[in-house]
């Protein structure tokens, strides 16, 4: 099996991890990487000495020898540096989000496709164990219908330049919505502020309206006592809750419901209002422990052996932040969207 050779421009927060990963896949060479900061590559170059470095990416994408680039550099750069890499015949694996403009991403899926290249969003969450099981059980009817699902992503930092908390956390949960759902919002809406000094948006708040009357919530901050990645899931039948940061049990399934046929019955107490609460146990569900970067990871790899395509490509988690933006600039407005194209009142 001929050896896929591997180029990894970023080797900031995130890059690292890349770097580990895929250098830890069999078949797999990881020849190059590149940061604008040196310091970065002496981090790099000391636990990896066998992988070039350079502060010039363009030796990464002029190498006839990569075939493939990971990109994980600041979201305004993913654009530049997606086509430039298409336009150097490599396949690309960029962080999310893909651009900052669906014009852009619309260019680049379509220079992929004419370059005959695999085009990969890092949607991490897809390939979580976790977040595989809750999808599982929506669509296996464990829930039963589902009434709304709230996520809160915060943390106290840390701050980025580039992009709001918005467009830093929420790609995540709009990805995730999307996957376990298995829809498409038909309309969103968006406040935030700008509390600190840096002219972003550290805090947001977005609701989404999903088909089948479903509502769900997404609260993202960087200014936050406690640092929360957690899903809750409430359904007619069970309820369920992802927790991201409780490795040994991170979903708790809960069987409680209301039992609606009793609300048409008249109650002349409170402690009669009481039974028609089902409050059933609580029960930690297996799941699987693997790295869900790496599961992503070895499926470019496997795309790029097979030319399949991708799990992710970006454009609807994009077309919808790209809404929660216009609605963040115009005070919490709805914006609808159809067929996953924007249609804004």
């Amino acid at each position: 099996m001929r050896k896929i050779n591997i180029g990894i421009i970023g080797c900031g927060y995130w890059g690292p991890n890349f770097v580990r990963n895929f250098n830890s896949i069999e078949n797999v060479n990881v020849l190059y990487a590149s940061d604008l900061h040196q310091n970065r590559l002496y981090h790099i170059n000391k636990l990896y000495p066998h992988i070039k470095t350079t502060q010039n990416y363009n030796k990464i994408l002029n190498d006839k020898n990569i075939d493939a680039v990971i990109i994980s550099t600041p979201a305004v750069t993913h654009y530049k540096l997606t086509r430039d890499a298409l336009i150097c015949e490599k396949h690309v694996l960029v962080e999310k989000p893909i651009a900052c403009e669906m014009n852009q991403a619309k260019e680049l899926i379509n220079l992929a496709e004419f370059k005959k290249k695999i085009l990969m969003v890092g949607h991490t969450f897809k390939f979580n164990p976790g977040v595989n099981k809750l999808r599982w059980l929506i669509q296996n009817n464990k829930l039963g219908k589902i009434y709304y699902v709230y996520s809160r992503r915060t943390n106290l930092g840390p701050l980025r330049k580039d992009v709001n908390a918005l467009w830093d956390l929420a790609p995540h949960d709009i990805s995730i919505l999307n996957y376990i759902l298995g829809k498409f919002p038909t309309a969103v809406s968006a406040r935030g502020e700008k509390f600190l000094a840096h002219n972003l948006e550290d805090v947001c708040f977005a609701t989404l309206d999903y088909p089948d009357h479903i509502l769900a919530h997404v609260h993202v901050s960087w200014l936050d006592p406690k640092k929360t990645r957690e899903i809750v899931i409430v359904g007619s039948r069970r309820m369920a809750v992802f927790d991201d940061l409780d490795s040994e049990t991170p979903i708790i399934l809960y069987d409680k419901s209301v039992v609606e046929n009793k609300f048409r019955q008249n109650y002349d107490t409170f402690e009669e209002f009481q039974m028609i609460i089902n409050n059933g146990k609580a029960r930690a569900l297996r799941v699987k422990q693997q790295e869900p970067l790496k599961v992503e990871c070895r499926h470019f790899v496997e795309c790029v052996r097979r030319q399949r395509p991708a799990l992710t490509d970006g454009m609807e988690v994009l077309n919808v932040l790209i809404s929660m933006q216009h609605s963040l600039e115009h005070k919490g407005c709805k914006v609808k969207l159809k067929n996953n194209k924007v249609m804004r009142e």
